[in-house]
């Protein structure tokens, strides 16, 4: 259970949001056993070994760089050469092209929580540090992106989260005052962004956010499950679409 249980709606203020952007990467899609994979075979490249999917759950969150560079190091804040560092995201970027959704599956209840955020008329973006390209390409796969008006990955703008720019990108781009709108995220960087826009932000409970429990960064909320951010939003039900439409 989370840290944090839901209260009613009124836990995150008036008026209730025209927009909820959200996080892509263990907040709506468990992304980490193909991220894994692909690691793990480039690494012998590199004369490194494989680094196991439990640490890789700790090192992403941060964009492909940091990855790659953490993976490099084998540790979280090390400093990997710069040529070594642009061959490996190469060869990350290359293998999870065409593997990058081959493991990777959508958390219970994304699907219901998206349909029941659009029967109340909320716009859906989605705000993700994963490379534009294999981010629509992942919720392509897995029937999400036409859930979404608009979808921001790392290299989409000239900074990606923690920095506030692309949360403010989106509520212009849809026009929507940052008052009226809601990001939901699973990680600290979610959190630190939200903040930095003075944005309302709401945090999965079975995210990644480096082995920390995201209570400790202060979201207005906390959920066990994306179908319940619909009522933590809006309160009372509205007739949902059908889920993955």
């Amino acid at each position: 259970m989370s840290s944090n249980p839901p209260e009613p709606a009124h836990i995150l203020g008036r008026p209730p949001p025209r927009l909820v952007a959200l996080d892509l990467d263990g907040t709506l899609v468990d992304s980490v056993p193909d991220i894994a994979w692909c690691i793990d075979r480039i690494m012998p490249r590199f004369g490194i070994p494989p680094r196991g999917e439990a640490l890789v759950r700790r090192w992403v969150g941060n964009g492909v760089e940091r990855l790659v560079e953490r993976a490099l190091t084998g540790e979280p804040d090390a400093p990997a050469d710069p040529g070594l560092l642009r061959e490996a995201c190469a060869a990350f970027l290359d293998l999870y092209s065409m593997h990058g959704h081959d493991r990777s599956r959508v958390y219970p209840g994304v699907h219901e929580g998206l349909a029941a955020l659009r029967a109340h008329g909320a716009a859906l973006a989605c705000i993700t540090n994963k490379p534009h390209a294999p981010a629509v390409a992942l919720l392509a796969h897995l029937a999400l992106r036409d859930s979404f008006e608009l979808v921001l990955g790392g290299d989409s703008l000239a900074r990606r989260k923690p920095h506030p720019l692309p949360l403010l990108h989106t509520c212009s781009a849809l026009g929507v005052p940052v008052a009226q709108s809601v990001f939901a995220g699973d990680s600290i960087n979610d959190v630190e962004a939200a903040r930095a826009a003075g944005m309302r932000v709401v945090c999965v409970s079975y995210g990644y956010n480096h082995g920390r429990d995201i209570s400790e960064a202060a979201p207005d909320a906390v959920i066990d499950s994306l179908d319940e951010l619909a009522s933590l939003c809006f309160g009372a039900p509205a007739a949902a679409e059908h889920p993955g439409r």
